[in-house]
């Protein structure tokens, strides 16, 4: 099998209520996860969280260190859930990851490997964090590539101009999301049916 699956990253409470700035975002994504249930294309959503005492957060990790020392997305915390707007359904999967890639520190791979994934469509914020690390790792991994260009944020918008227009398209297709909602079964990146 080689099947299409959806990566809906990072679309957390803790982090949504920081990029206020595009109102539409929350209704671009949920369209994506609406198209990809009805194609009958997994949506696994990940989302970054520690365990009490942030026991993976090293205190040489400049980004993570700031995390423990504000005591945010603790195991639990509002800050964790995913945003309702956009929330799990019955059938969606939920991977925890301790890194800005979603595979690091989480058993994404694993749950790729289980659903016959080829291709991989990821969406999230920010697109300078989750989106480009999960890209690079994802494409070392030989896995095809879908990024949908609206379906991510970044607070620094020329940055994502920079990354969707000239960095990702190296290595993965890019698509807005009503493009890819279209004909979500046509994700993958060489055009071909998955």
């Amino acid at each position: 099998m080689d099947a299409t699956v959806l990566l809906v990253m990072d679309v957390q409470r803790g982090i949504v209520e920081r990029f206020a700035d595009d109102p539409g975002y929350l209704q671009r994504l949920s369209a994506a996860i609406t198209a990809a249930r009805a194609a009958a294309i997994p949506v696994v959503y990940v989302t970054i969280g520690f365990r009490a005492g942030y026991p993976e957060i090293s205190s040489r990790n400049a980004t993570f260190a700031a995390i423990a020392a504000s005591g945010g997305f603790a195991a639990g915390s509002p800050a964790t859930e995913v945003h309702p707007a956009v929330a799990p359904q019955p059938g969606d999967l939920l991977v925890t990851k301790r890194r800005v890639s979603a595979f690091t520190g989480s058993d994404l791979q694993v749950v790729l490997r289980s659903l016959g994934a080829g291709t991989l469509v990821l969406t999230g914020i920010a697109t300078s964090g989750v989106v480009l690390s999960t890209l690079r790792q994802a494409a070392d991994l030989d896995y095809r590539l879908v990024v949908l260009s609206d379906g991510c944020l970044d607070a620094d918008p020329e940055v994502h101009r920079v990354l969707t227009e000239k960095v990702f398209p190296r290595q993965a297709a890019v698509r807005t999301v009503a493009q890819w909602a279209a004909q979500p079964a046509h994700g993958r990146s060489d055009g071909s049916q998955p």
